[in-house]
This record gives C-alpha cells, sequence and structure tokens, in this order.
C-alpha cells in the first residue's frame, strides 16, 4: 500500500512538470534575465567604459601569441628554405655528373679514366645507375621538401594576415572605447551645467558671493572718491564774483538802479 502512494505521488509530481515546467521555466529565465538587465542598467558607465578598455588590454596576450607562432614559423620557412635550395644545388650537381657518365658510356671505350684511376665500362655503368636512382630519390625528398614549404609558406601569410586583423580590430576598438568617453565626458558636463541652474545649488551661490563681493568694492570706491570733499579739498570751479551787478550795469551802459533791480528779481 505505502508502495502504491509513494508512486502515486511520484507520477502526479511527474505530471506536474510536465503541466507546468514549461511556464515556469520560462518566468523563471525572463525574471532571471530581468534581474540581470536591471544590475547591468545599475552598474556606472564609467565603470563600464574602464571594464572595455580592461577587456582590450587582455587581447594583448592572444596577439603576442599569435606573434610567437608567426615568429616560429618564420624560422622554419627559412629552415626550410635554405634545405631547399640546398637540395636544388645537388641535384643540379648530380645531373651534371650523371649526363657526364651517360655521354662517356655512350662510346665504344672499354676503359674510363676518373681522377687518374681506370674503371671498366661496366663498372661505371653500375655507378651511374646508383647515381640515377639516388638523384630520383633525392628529386622526390626535394619535390616533398617544397610542397611542405608552400604550406608552411601559406600558413605564414595566414597567420600574419590574422595578426594583422587583430591588431586593426584591436585599435578600432580602442578608437571607439575613447569616442564613447568623449560621448560619456560631454554628458557629464551637460548633465552638471543642468543640475547647477536648476537645483541653484553650488553654483548659485557661489555667483551670489561674487556678486555681494562686487558690490561692496563698489561701494568702497564711492566713499574713497567721496574723502576728498570731506576733508575740504580746494574747490576747482571759480565762484561768481561780488561785483557782478555792477559789470553788468558798466557792460549794457544803464543804471545801477534799473540792473540791480532786475538781477534782484530774478
Amino acid at each position: 500500500m505505502l508502495k502504491k502512494m509513494i508512486l502515486g505521488t511520484v507520477i502526479a509530481g511527474g505530471a506536474g512538470a510536465l503541466v507546468l515546467g514549461t511556464p515556469l521555466a520560462y518566468y523563471a529565465r525572463t525574471a532571471y534575465s530581468s534581474v540581470r538587465d536591471t544590475v547591468k542598467e545599475s552598474v556606472p558607465i564609467e565603470i563600464e567604459i574602464k571594464r572595455a578598455r580592461q577587456m582590450i588590454n587582455e587581447l594583448k596576450p592572444e596577439i603576442a601569441s599569435n606573434l610567437r607562432v608567426i615568429a616560429q614559423q618564420e624560422v622554419e620557412v627559412a629552415r626550410l628554405t635554405s634545405e631547399v635550395d640546398t637540395k636544388h644545388t645537388q641535384l643540379t650537381a648530380a645531373k651534371e655528373k650523371i649526363l657526364r657518365l651517360k655521354n662517356d658510356l655512350s662510346g665504344d671505350a672499354e676503359k674510363l679514366v676518373y681522377a687518374g684511376r681506370h674503371y671498366t665500362s661496366a663498372e661505371v655503368k653500375q655507378d651511374l645507375n646508383h647515381r640515377f636512382e639516388q638523384f630520383k630519390t633525392q628529386e622526390a625528398t626535394t619535390d616533398k621538401l617544397e610542397k611542405i614549404l608552400s604550406a608552411r609558406r601559406r600558413n605564414l601569410e595566414a597567420a600574419r594576415a590574422k595578426l594583422n586583423e587583430m591588431l586593426a580590430a584591436k585599435k578600432q576598438l580602442e578608437i571607439e572605447v575613447e569616442d564613447l568617453q568623449a560621448r560619456y565626458t560631454m554628458v557629464e558636463v551637460a548633465q552638471t551645467g543642468s543640475k547647477f541652474h536648476l537645483d541653484d545649488s553650488n553654483l548659485s551661490q557661489t555667483r551670489q558671493v561674487l556678486e555681494e563681493i562686487r558690490t561692496r568694492i563698489d561701494v568702497a570706491e564711492k566713499l574713497v572718491a567721496s574723502e576728498g570733499a570731506l576733508e575740504g579739498t580746494i574747490p576747482l570751479d571759480e565762484e561768481a564774483p561780488a561785483d557782478l551787478t555792477d559789470q553788468i550795469s558798466d557792460y549794457f551802459g544803464e543804471g545801477r538802479d534799473e540792473v540791480e533791480s532786475l538781477v534782484s528779481s530774478k
């Protein structure tokens, strides 16, 4: 009975998982994605820019690794090139000797002399056959080396192209991150100016202090300018003469009393 109950529970749980599993998994993935996006948005842009710079710097070991591969392939290509050149030189010399022996055997001579020693035509023919077999083997080996050298050269060119692409991509990423840094700096400047303009905080208070200082200096300048008058300085403007009326009467040739009455009435 207990076994049946356990089996029923397992079956019911499995059925629930089949019915609810897919939506629950979807909701879980959606919630995780939402939380991840929220966390990402909460990271300051400046930190993200620094992170991008760090990621660009982390490309250097991979670039260095490619440089080592290229250097190794360059050494191998140089070695193979020298070996192939040596093989071609040896083949050329061997070919000349083979053709010389062949020409010598084309005659009817029974004895042939090389380096002061006498050889029968049969001995020369045997030596020629040996030389020819060696030549064919060396020529086949040289052909294989040339194919290997050609493949190594292609690999070297591909590695160089890959390195150039990586360097160009790294440089482009550096340019892009510098552009983003400049744009973010401009945004910061704009936000700072807007902040001071709207909340009337430190910038407005500083301007008010400067205005107060300016007012105090203006007042001090006016006080300094008025100090001369307060201390009784010498007047520079002439006062009207005491005998003004007499001068007017004499000038116009009229009676002194009449002029005086006109002047005094004004």
